[in-house]
């Protein structure tokens, strides 16, 4: 009887790291969509490829969680008001030059990340 309830509690773990590598699979792709929509959308902000939204996505993700560990500081949009919203369009900004093919100036980082922050606090990426 222990022994079954081990092997139930071991897939269970299984099953839960399964659904979180797909739950995040899934949040880059639609990260990536959400940028191509904001591109598309943003004036300074040059339309992209799936590829090229899905390496900016990655960055954008690295860039905030290196920015959490050193800094305690939510980088989202609306995550710590001004101070999250500006570092956001900092971070969208910064990403043009990692990223090929993606040209954005100031103005239309500011502006995706409002957008970025809006798809968000409608569509929350815990959701998935």
């Amino acid at each position: 009887m222990a022994d079954d309830n081990v092997h139930r509690d071991d897939d269970h773990r299984e099953e839960g790291r399964d659904r979180g590598w797909l739950g995040m699979i899934i949040r880059f792709i639609v990260a990536a969509i959400v940028l191509m929509v904001t591109a598309a959308v943003t004036p300074g902000f040059s339309s992209m490829g799936f590829g090229t939204a899905l390496l900016a996505a990655l960055i954008i993700a690295a860039m905030d969680y290196v920015i959490q560990k050193l800094f305690k500081i939510d980088a989202s949009p609306f995550g710590r008001g001004l101070i999250g919203f500006i570092l956001s369009a900092v971070i969208i900004y910064l990403t043009q030059f990692l990223v090929p093919n993606m040209e954005i100036n100031l103005w239309g980082a500011v502006i995706a990340a409002l957008i970025i922050g809006v798809i968000d606090a409608i569509i929350p990426a815990h959701v998935f």
